[in-house]
C-alpha cells in the first residue's frame, strides 16, 4: 500500500501540471472555433445592432466567426437563462441591458441568478431616453410636471413599453422622488406607446431620444429633459431632468456584454479588451452614433460594480412601488 501511495503521489502533480498546462493553452489560443453571441430580444433592436456591429468587427479581428443568435422570449429571461448554463469557455457571450439589473428583484423566479451566473466583460453603446409630454399638458418642464402632479394626484397618464420595463420603474423613481402618484399605461413596446403619446390618449412618457426627437423639433411632442445626469451630445439644447428639477434623477437605457461566470480571467481580459478596442475604432464610434447611441466601454471590474449598483438601485423601486411584472 505505502509503494502505491508514494506511486500515485508521483502521478498526481504530473497529471495536475499537464491539466493546468492545457488549460493554459486553450485559454492562450483562445479563439479556435466559432463564438456565439446570444441576444435575449428580436433582430433589428438597440442590442442586436449593437451585437452585430461589434462582432462583426471582432470576427475580423480574433479570425473566427461571432454568430449572433436571437433568442427572444420572456422578457430576455429565454436567453439569458441558455447563457447562464452555457460551458464557461469563452465561446458564449450574451448581450445585458437595464432590465436585467430591474428583473432581479421584479421577479420572484428567474432561470439565473444575475449576480452569482454571469461575469461582467464591459459595458456597450447605450440609448440615450428622454422625458416627453403631449403640448396640451399645462406643466411644460419637470418642475411644473411635479407641481401638477402634486396638484392632482392620479389625474396624469404616463405610457412605458411594459410592466418592469426601464421606462415604467423611470416614472415610478420620478414619483417616488417627488412624492407624486401618476397612472401608468403600459404598451407591448415602445412604437404602440409612442402612437398613443402622439395621439393623445396618454400625458407622458420616458421614450429613446432617436424615436422621440424628430416629433419633438415638428412641435408634436414636448421635451421635458433628458434621463441621463447630463445632456445628450444628440440634443445640447435639452436640459437634464435632473439639471431641469429633479437632482439626482438619472436612468438610461445602458447594454453590455457578459459571460458565464467561470469563464478564466485571462479570457475574460482578452473578451474586454477586443471589444473596448472596437468601440474606440473611429468608424466604429461615428457609425453608433450616426444611429443614436452613446458609445461606453468599462474595464470588466468597472462593470461589475454598475451592475452591481444598478440591481441595489431598481430593488429600491420595485419594493417602493409595488411594481409587478404582469
Amino acid at each position: 500500500m505505502r509503494i502505491e501511495s508514494r506511486h500515485a503521489m508521483r502521478i498526481l502533480p504530473v497529471a495536475l501540471i499537464a491539466a493546468a498546462a492545457a488549460s493554459a493553452h486553450a485559454q492562450g489560443s483562445w479563439p479556435t472555433r466559432p463564438v456565439r453571441w446570444i441576444v435575449p430580444a428580436p433582430a433589428g433592436g438597440p442590442g442586436d445592432v449593437v451585437a452585430r456591429t461589434i462582432g462583426q468587427r471582432m470576427a475580423e479581428v480574433v479570425g473566427q466567426q461571432v454568430l449572433v443568435d436571437n433568442r427572444p422570449g420572456a422578457a430576455g429571461q429565454l436567453g439569458l437563462g441558455i447563457a447562464a448554463k452555457a460551458a464557461p469557455d469563452g465561446y458564449t457571450l450574451v448581450n445585458v441591458n437595464a432590465s436585467f439589473a430591474i428583473h432581479q428583484s421584479l421577479y420572484s423566479k428567474l432561470p439565473y441568478d444575475a449576480a452569482r451566473d454571469f461575469a461582467a466583460v464591459t459595458q456597450t453603446p447605450s440609448s440615450p431616453l428622454l422625458l416627453v409630454s403631449i403640448p396640451s399638458l399645462p406643466a411644460k418642464t419637470p418642475k411644473e410636471l411635479i407641481a401638477l402632479a402634486r396638484a392632482k394626484p392620479g389625474a396624469i397618464t404616463y405610457a412605458s413599453s411594459g410592466n418592469g420595463s426601464p421606462q415604467h420603474l423611470g416614472m415610478e423613481l420620478f414619483s417616488n422622488m417627488t412624492g407624486t402618484k401618476m397612472v401608468h399605461v403600459p404598451y407591448k413596446g415602445p412604437p404602440q406607446a409612442v402612437t398613443d403619446l402622439l395621439g393623445g390618449q396618454v400625458s407622458l412618457g420616458i421614450v429613446a431620444l432617436s424615436a422621440t426627437l424628430p416629433h419633438v423639433r415638428s412641435g408634436k411632442l414636448n421635451a421635458m429633459g433628458v434621463t441621463s445626469l447630463k445632456r445628450s451630445i444628440f440634443a445640447p439644447d435639452i436640459p437634464s431632468v435632473a439639471e431641469a428639477g429633479l437632482p439626482g434623477f438619472e436612468i438610461e437605457f445602458w447594454m453590455g456584454v457578459m459571460v458565464p461566470a467561470a469563464v478564466p480571467g485571462s479570457i475574460v481580459a482578452r473578451l474586454n479588451g477586443e471589444i473596448v478596442r472596437i468601440l474606440n475604432t473611429p468608424d466604429i464610434r461615428d457609425r453608433f452614433q450616426e444611429q443614436g447611441f452613446t458609445v461606453f466601454s468599462s474595464t470588466p471590474a468597472e462593470f461589475d460594480a454598475f451592475i452591481k449598483a444598478e440591481i441595489r438601485k431598481w430593488a429600491k423601486v420595485v419594493r417602493e412601488s409595488g411594481a409587478t411584472p404582469d
